[in-house]
């Protein structure tokens, strides 16, 4: 079984407002709501290819109980703890001007709820994947995820880590089994800027030799670039098509990577599912379907 964690999930509320004014009452164009957070992209993603998953991570309040809703209406398990207080954030983004959101703080995790989540992860066995994704909210530690890893040292649990700086470079003494950097993260960790597919294997490699089994590299209109644990290294051209929207095309790398592995358990065909289902992502509206992530695949 797959797993997804999601800290901090949210509703994200996604408005187009014409000729936004600011200072000014403005007026929604159009109105979108959905259930978010990397973790249930991903298994958003998972389930459009036909792989079920299970949702996990904490929710509060009226708005918690919308994204539990949400998730479960597109027929995904979920197993998020419920806490007592506060409410599951929102975050607004605007349409019509590209890159422009407010998002919300979130609800505080108490040690206790904390410890809840630690023991449903403690029932995963060998073979099961975990997928951590996203920030963290400022209630738990910056360690979380490494003490999730060293929790499951023994347990021989397939971890994918899509994290930064910090908080990735500190699970990779885990062997994670895959780590998704984009190309700005992996200049940031080495204090480098990374522009083009050719520049990436080298501190890649260094990644490995830390510790990651295999490291993708998400390079945008770039394209992307694997070095996979035996060795092998798989670079493509960003696929043609026009951008509509690039939030959740890195989530749905993942979940295409990941669907492509379980499915194969070739590198070759995890990484096309991946660049495929990305890219099949920023082409849409919403998420990847599978049709447009095949369709996708058959091009590269």
């Amino acid at each position: 079984m797959i797993y997804t964690v999601t800290f901090n999930p949210c509703l994200d509320y996604i408005v187009g407002v014409e000729d936004f004014q600011l200072g000014m009452t403005n007026r929604t164009c159009s109105e979108q709501m959905f259930a978010g957070g990397k973790g249930i992209n991903v298994s958003i993603v998972l389930k459009n290819l036909g792989i079920e998953s299970t949702a996990l991570g904490f929710i509060a309040g009226f708005t918690g109980e919308e994204i539990r809703r949400k998730v479960e209406k597109m027929g995904i398990t979920s197993e998020f703890i419920q806490l007592e207080n506060g409410f599951s954030r929102i975050n607004i983004k605007l349409k019509s001007i590209d890159g422009t959101e407010i998002n919300g703080t979130g609800p505080s995790i108490g040690n206790e709820e904390l410890e809840r989540l630690l023991k449903k992860l403690d029932t995963l066995k060998k073979g099961d994947v975990l997928i951590l994704a996203g920030s963290i909210p400022a209630s738990l530690p910056d360690s979380i995820y490494s003490d999730i890893m060293e929790r499951l040292e023994e347990k021989e649990v397939m971890i994918v880590v899509d994290a930064t700086k910090d908080l990735l470079v500190n699970v990779l003494k885990y062997h994670p089994f895959l780590i998704k950097p984009n190309n700005h993260e992996l200049g940031d960790i080495f204090g480098v800027e990374i522009r083009e597919r050719d520049q990436v294997a080298p501190y890649a490699k260094k990644l490995q030799e830390m510790g990651a089994r295999n490291v993708l590299v998400s390079m945008a209109g770039k394209g992307a670039v694997l070095l996979a644990e035996d060795g092998s290294v798989y670079e493509s051209p960003a696929p043609k098509g026009k951008l509509i929207n690039a939030v959740g095309a890195g989530d749905s790398m993942v979940a295409g990577f990941t669907a492509g592995y379980m499915q194969k358990g070739s590198y070759e065909h995890a990484f096309k599912m991946g660049v495929s289902t990305g890219s099949a992502s920023a082409f849409s509206e919403n998420f990847a379907t599978k049709e447009e992530v095949e369709a996708i695949y058959k091009t590269l």
